[in-house]
């Protein structure tokens, strides 16, 4: 993509284009949620697919000349059910938040008990917090990780789900590094009358890969995004049972969405179609690779890890100890070109925009190609940076070492036009 039209009509925006693909090339991106796309993902996106009204369905549309269109959803959706093994998938939504409201509006009525992870114990907004539409709409009750293991405590989520009988229960995370046992989960809600609900945006990319437990044969209803592990563009979709399908795809549309993007969904199409190609599987294995050994090194540094490791993509590492908060722990690391996310860790005493914890994961590094090796002498940098917050001259020495080590491994996709 050379990008000459946006460089003759906006040089403006085009400076910023150029800008920002600079600072990716040269700084290590270690935020679980983000990646980088291929060039055809890249590419996919900027079709003239953009310029089409296609709401409805693959042969139910509410306008003409949709012919084509239904193709490109058509190969989507198919790809999908192939890499997770899904009876019925709607590749229409624009993200994860509205594929997880779609969820509730197609289940459950405002007002009605769910059970979902605490968010400053692993979970996520859309899970029940009170500032969340989630919160507001739905009456949800809580489970949380044991103080001792900081790990979901199966026994005291049948024990609440008893208690409180909720028609959903909802598993998944944003920050927990540990796999998820779907199958208790579904056992818990057969006995308690409730439907299953799996948010998988974060592991999907490791679960189609076969790296991770598959919770979509399980549940009733799987969402995901499609960046993040998967690889792909901005966006998501939703997995569910046949018997769910219509209820779903209403719920979607007319229930939240209008016209879907379906340059997006190409884009989508194109990301899933790489994702079943056997590479994409050692991919998978190198991010849980990488993250096991970046947070053994920090471990061995002195740094706790929360649950004391990680079977997947990400970690987080309570601060408290090295005397610094999240967020200045986040500040420091960009200072050295290295992107991070501040996190609540399990029963944090600090407030949410100042946590004790950081969140890393790997997707995006792992990527652009780097192993244990890099993994190692991230965790030096990370923590020279750490030790040495308040030494400038150390701090610029890091950042010239970080960006000589991107400088070796080229983002892929943007970076290599």
């Amino acid at each position: 993509m050379d990008y000459q039209n946006l460089k003759t009509q906006d040089n403006e925006i085009m400076e910023a284009v150029n800008r920002e693909r600079k600072r990716q090339e040269s700084e290590m991106e270690l935020i679980a949620s983000e990646n980088y796309v291929s060039a055809a993902v890249l590419e996919a996106m900027g079709t003239v697919l953009t310029n089409k009204y296609s709401e409805g369905y693959p042969g139910k549309r509410y306008y003409g000349g949709n012919q084509v269109i239904d193709e490109v959803e058509n190969i989507a959706i198919e790809r999908a059910k192939k890499l997770f093994g899904a009876e019925h998938v709607n590749v229409q939504p624009l993200s994860g938040s509205p594929a997880n409201a779609a969820v509730y509006f197609a289940f459950i009525k405002p007002g009605d008990k769910v059970l979902g992870l605490k968010l400053d114990h692993g979970g996520h907004l859309s899970h029940g917090h009170p500032v969340n539409f989630s919160g507001m709409l739905y009456n949800f009750v809580q489970y949380g990780v044991s103080r001792e293991t900081e790990r979901i405590d199966m026994e005291e989520v049948r024990a609440i789900a008893k208690k409180e009988k909720p028609k959903m229960i909802v598993a998944g995370f944003s920050a927990y590094s540990r796999e998820i046992d779907w199958a208790a989960f579904r056992r818990i809600a057969d006995e308690v009358g409730a439907y299953t609900f799996a948010d998988i945006a974060h592991p999907a990319g490791l679960i189609a890969a076969g790296e991770m437990a598959n919770p979509v044969p399980i549940f009733d209803v799987v969402t995901t995004t499609t960046h993040k592990t998967l690889r792909g563009p901005r966006g998501a979709m939703i997995m569910c049972r046949e018997e769910f399908a219509a209820k779903i795809d209403k719920a979607v549309f007319p229930g939240m969405q209008g016209g879907p993007h379906e340059h997006i969904i190409a884009a989508k199409a194109v990301a899933f179609g790489e994702a079943l190609r056997p590479e994409f599987k050692a991919y998978a294995a190198q991010i849980i690779k990488n993250a096991k050994c970046l947070a053994k090194e920090l471990a061995e540094k002195g740094y706790r890890v929360i649950s004391g490791g990680t079977d997947n993509h990400l970690f987080v590492i309570d601060m408290n100890n090295k005397g610094i908060g999240g967020k200045e722990a986040e500040k420091i690391l960009d200072r050295i070109g290295i992107s991070v996310s501040r996190s609540t860790i399990p029963f944090d005493s600090n407030p949410p925009l100042n946590p004790s914890g950081v969140r890393f994961g790997t997707p995006a590094i792992t990527t652009r190609g780097m192993k244990e090796e890099e993994m190692k002498r991230l965790a030096v940098w990370i923590d020279s940076a750490i030790v040495n917050r308040e030494n400038i001259k150390i701090l610029d020495a890091l950042k010239k070492e970080v960006r000589e080590m991107c400088a070796e491994f080229p983002v892929p996709g943007e970076a290599m036009n």
